[in-house]
């Protein structure tokens, strides 16, 4: 097993800004996003530790800033992998402190914020140096010299997030520090110099930065694979297309959202592997035996698999998708897809769309035996290997453009699963508690015909038959032995659904009281055409539940063709 090093020290600012480190955030990062309510939080915080006394600053109490990490050698070049929103804000800072203080003071200042070039200023050393979209707005507003005055007049609106973010956090500090007389500005340029502390930690490479970050994402550190990923693809384009890249990348992930843009590497993993993760999603990713990641060609994988596929996951996930036929009905499909209680049926679905897009009818067709097969794997309960075995198969079907309708595909049920699936749903269905509820809102659905539309905050399934009548009840009278009550009890044909809590002693009523104040609301209204179906019998037999027992399953057999 390799080992890698980790070195952890604690270093004053005037230590951690200097030349033993030249900052640089990596493509991968998020832009800057503090915003005034951090900076002045901070900035209150160091004029809260300083204290008002005429204490030496040595003999002050040390202020600990927490810990950055980097990935450094032995040299000064450091990316920096957490702790960007922190050395920024303490940059801007630097530069508020030099802008407040007489002339003889700001050459003390210019130190921190870049070792000057004494013939050539463009060759200026910057401590830290944001990524390239923001780079250039950052040495000039914020680290230059006379910068601050020229940040005054800048316009927001043609501004970026990150852009607006250091300029308001850079007129915030201005404007505390102008309440300070000068004396008291310096005194907080030696405390935040010599007396507050960062633990600097830093590892020597990206591989073995691999595995902090797994680690640091267990604590909750806002980093991700996808990150890590960006850096790598990104990193491989020629430096002119970095930024182009770097936005379509940005603009998807924002589009996503980023714990879905994080999740879409799963699964185009899944699309490209057709087998169950093995180790980290990034070994497998940077394996010289992945096709989907051409290291020579960072561009197609952007152009050609990460934007389509994205663009296929995001009308899936909000149901969005818009072709020339059939787009509700496609779009229906991908809401009930949504109810599964898994994620494995996702590769599929977006490696199929991408590549059928603008052919409504082959994906009606394909979503709807999707559907079908995603149900009756949850129904099935089948566990995670055999959805993923399963799943790969059919995208090995769909990548070889094999006839996806022959009994033999792995699209369609075996007539096996069809058995096994109707014993399930003719048995104590309501026991089955994961799936009780999406079996009775497809139900519902298809009974109503409509679209499902199910925005109620609390969908319950409960009883006609209740399962523990009361001694003097009428359902005893009805259901005499207990036999008989356990035969119908927890069965398809005795359960409804009803969209908001009900009393619990209520559930015991006489049939024709429940109909009036149980399955109905506040205003006779009943919401679900599976329950409707229940308040116009008059009485509740055991021949009326075989009865609609008979009924529902014919239904649930045409929904999914069993």
């Amino acid at each position: 097993m390799s080992t890698f090093t980790i070195q952890a020290n604690q270093l004053p600012i005037h230590k951690v800004f200097s030349e033993d480190f030249i900052f640089t955030i990596p493509l991968y990062q998020r832009p800057y996003a503090w915003t005034t309510e951090q900076a002045g939080e901070l900035f209150e915080d160091l004029i809260s530790a300083l204290g008002d006394s005429d204490e030496k600053i040595e003999d002050i109490n040390p202020y600990f800033l927490g810990s950055i990490v980097l990935i450094k050698g032995n040299k000064s070049d450091a990316q920096v992998v957490d702790g960007q929103q922190r050395l920024t804000t303490l940059t801007i800072l630097l530069a508020a402190l030099r802008a407040s203080v007489s002339q003889e003071y700001r050459h003390r200042i210019t130190k921190y914020l870049y070792q000057e070039d004494d013939f050539e200023p463009e060759k200026n050393i910057y401590r830290l140096t944001l990524r390239p979209r923001d780079a250039q707005f950052f040495k000039e507003y914020i680290q230059a010299e006379s910068g601050i005055e020229g940040l005054k007049q800048l316009n927001n609106k043609q501004l970026s997030d990150s852009c607006k973010n250091c300029k308001e956090n850079t007129l915030l500090l201005l404007d505390k520090l102008q309440n300070l007389p000068e004396n008291q500005i310096i005194r907080l340029l030696q405390f935040i110099t010599r007396r507050c502390f960062l633990v600097i930690v830093s590892t020597p490479d990206i591989d073995s930065a691999y595995r902090i970050f797994s680690v640091m994402n267990n604590r909750g550190m806002d980093l991700s694979h996808a990150d890590i990923l960006k850096a790598e693809i990104i990193g491989k384009i020629m430096t002119q297309q970095q930024e182009n890249y770097s936005k379509k990348w940005e603009g998807t992930e924002e589009k996503l959202g980023r714990d879905i843009f994080k999740s879409l590497f799963s699964h185009i993993r899944m699309i490209y592997s057709k087998s169950k993760l093995r180790e980290s999603i990034l070994k497998e990713f940077f394996d010289k035996n992945f096709k989907a990641f051409p290291l020579q060609y960072p561009q197609q994988f952007i152009d050609k698999i990460l934007l389509p596929l994205a663009d296929a996951f995001y009308d899936i996930q909000y149901q969005v998708y818009e072709g020339s036929l059939w787009t509700d009905e496609i779009n229906i499909l991908f809401q009930w897809l949504q109810l599964i209680d898994n994620s494995d049926w996702i590769p599929p679905a977006i490696f199929y769309l991408s590549q059928n897009y603008h052919n409504p009818e082959l994906l009606l067709r394909f979503f709807s035996d999707l559907d079908r097969l995603a149900s009756c794997l949850m129904i099935q309960r089948a566990n995670i290997n055999e959805r993923i075995e399963r799943y790969s198969k059919l995208l090995h079907a769909i990548d070889n453009r094999e006839d996806l309708y022959t009994p033999d595909s792995p699209l369609q049920l075996t007539s096996k699963e069809k058995e096994n699936i109707l014993k399930i749903l003719n048995g104590d269905l309501y026991l089955i508690k994961k799936i009780r509820s999406y079996v009775l809102l497809r139900l519902d659905s298809a009974l109503a015909e409509g679209k499902p539309a199910y925005t109620f905050s609390n969908i319950t399934v409960e009883h006609v038959l209740p399962q523990n009548p009361s001694a003097d009840s009428e359902w005893l009278t009805l259901f005499p032995t207990q036999e008989d009550k356990e035969k119908y009890v927890h069965r398809l044909g005795n359960l409804v659904l009803l969209s908001s809590a009900k009393n619990s002693m209520a559930q015991n009523f006489d049939f024709e009281t429940k109909k009036q104040k149980y399955f109905t609301t506040k205003k006779g209204i009943c919401n679900f055409a599976l329950t409707t179906q229940v308040l116009m019998e008059k009485e509740w037999t055991s021949e009326i539940i075989e009865k609609r027992q008979k009924v529902l399953i014919d239904k649930l057999k045409e929904l999914w063709r069993l």
